[in-house]
């Protein structure tokens, strides 16, 4: 079993256009609607390839009823905290080059008491599981340091291990106390060292910034440059085939899921995370790949960094 809790959780529409033109009305050539969030989105594709995994996550409105309504249609065991306001809706808009323009929204306030209901009932799903995965920005009216907070409390209890996957302050803070895995990509990396992040070289550099803020190990996804895996005693950067390039969204979470999915650890974690996410950008929309859309042929691990490679500025 593999817990996750998304925060801010979302109702996510895309719509596939020939061409996005601002100002002028556009016909879409398909549209989807599914669960949304980082945390949603890892149990989702965890579900899709065989695995238990549970979503924590607040719940108001009809929104909230049809989000956990589609996660439970896919197999994803749902604990919802019940919050006065509606789940938030996003738009995202997808070209035919897998170009996305997102439309987010912040999302429900959540009172002191409902924040404190989401962490109690993310502890109580987190006894005897193998990762408790913390995923997605924080609702407004959230604490800063909740991810920081539900780190200790559940290492405290004795809980397995933990994996954060945020960004800004919250993310910052959540280093400080220690997770397990940490997942941020390029423009997350930068922006959490303050650092460039423009070759592997510096990527790797930032990796181990963070490191020595309080992450033991960090799974850097850098887009079409693949991932990078830094850890105690490894160093790992591979690379994905994709055969098609249809949507990037949820690309990341998928990749965190199938390194979080792996029963090994190293080349051979990391080699099953990248098929995850390689797979997942043929997906449409947020859709998360299956059993039978992985290919690990297309997957290659380096134990030796070039550290003046550039990297791809588009994630």
């Amino acid at each position: 079993m593999i817990v996750t809790l998304t925060p801010n959780p979302s109702l996510d529409r895309t719509l596939e256009v020939p061409d996005l033109r601002p100002g002028s009305v556009i016909r879409a050539t398909g549209t989807r609607l599914d669960p949304g969030g980082k945390g949603v989105n890892i149990s989702r594709a965890l579900a899709a390839n065989g695995h238990r995994t549970m979503a924590v996550l607040p719940c108001g409105g009809t929104e909230g009823e049809q989000l956990a309504g589609l996660l439970a249609s896919e197999g994803v065991e749902v604990v919802t905290v019940p919050i006065a306001d509606s789940v938030r809706v996003n738009i995202s808009v997808v070209e035919p080059d897998g170009t996305v323009t997102k439309l987010n929204a912040a999302g429900p306030r959540l009172s002191a008491t409902e924040i404190d209901a989401l962490a109690t009932a993310t502890c109580a799903a987190a006894n005897g599981v193998r990762w408790v995965a913390l995923a997605g920005n924080l609702p407004p009216g959230a604490p800063v340091d909740l991810y920081a907070h539900l780190v200790s409390c559940l290492r405290g209890s004795g809980a397995p291990r933990i994996a954060v996957d945020s960004s800004g302050a919250p993310f910052a803070a959540a280093l400080r106390a220690g997770p397990d895995l940490v997942k941020p990509n390029r423009g997350e990396l930068a922006e959490a060292t303050g650092m460039p992040v423009t070759t592997l070289g510096e990527a790797l550099t930032a990796a181990n910034v963070l490191r020595a803020r309080g992450a033991r190990t960090v799974l850097a996804s850098l887009g079409p440059d693949g991932a990078l895996l830094v850890g105690d005693a490894t160093v790992l950067h591979g690379e994905q085939r994709v055969a098609e390039l249809r949507s990037s969204v949820g690309a990341g979470d998928a990749l965190l899921a199938g390194y979080l999915a792996a029963l090994s650890e190293g080349s051979a974690a990391l080699a099953e995370a990248l098929a995850w996410g390689a797979a997942a950008v043929s997906q449409p929309g947020s859709g998360m790949p299956g059993l039978w859309d992985l290919d690990r042929s297309a997957v290659v691990v380096h134990t030796h960094i070039d550290p003046d490679r550039l990297i791809s500025e588009r994630n």
